[in-house]
């Protein structure tokens, strides 16, 4: 993956480690039953989505825009008004996320970064990366509730290009996994020491 965008630091130094283990992680991904074939059929998905990232983005972004309690989150705080520079700041991150996702690296950057996101949700450094005046947390029911509406419009990318259906199916399932997982992950920061 070559592409970047403005505060996509996956990978570098400007994040810390996250402090839930890669044996926690594995120990995780076990109780969700994912495992190899989740990897397999999640790389698989990488050449299909790979030039579809901005249909996808606008299937969620207009998902989330014509939601209120979602797009709230995306508001300046004092007027409440959607802040523009902000969601397009995200979206671009959100671009690299999807083909991140689909290229299923689970190693210590991967792990940092969903730390990284997590924080980034959370009263920590919430707006910090976009200098946005946003309001100052994203309640985390919202963030595992956003992974059916993300998996479900997936569904149909996957299929665009002629892919058989049990490929579909267990792409699809890798996504499902792969995105509840993560969501879980985000939401170390709002947790008390020993908690999560």
């Amino acid at each position: 993956m070559e592409k970047t965008a403005a505060g996509y630091t996956y990978g570098t130094s400007q994040i810390a480690t996250s402090p839930f283990s890669l044996e926690n992680l594995k120990l995780l991904q076990q109780s969700m039953l994912f495992n190899d074939d989740d990897i397999k059929y999640l790389q698989m998905s990488y050449d299909i989505l790979k030039d579809q990232t901005n249909a996808i983005l606008d299937v969620w972004y207009g998902f989330v825009g014509s939601t209120p309690q979602l797009v709230y989150f995306f508001g300046n705080k004092s007027t409440g008004e959607p802040e523009g520079d902000y969601l397009a700041k995200v979206r671009a991150r959100f671009e690299l996320w999807i083909l991140q996702t689909a290229e299923a690296n689970y190693n210590q950057d991967w792990l940092n970064y969903q730390y990284e996101i997590g924080l980034r949700h959370y009263t920590i450094k919430k707006n910090k990366t976009d200098n946005a005046t946003a309001v100052p947390i994203v309640n985390y029911r919202y963030i595992p509730a956003l992974t059916i509406p993300v998996t479900a419009t997936l569904k149909p990318f996957l299929a665009s290009k002629g892919a058989n259906v049990d490929d579909v199916e267990k792409m699809y399932n890798a996504w499902l996994k792969t995105v509840l997982l993560q969501t879980i992950l985000w939401g170390q920061p709002y947790m008390k020491e020993g908690e999560f």
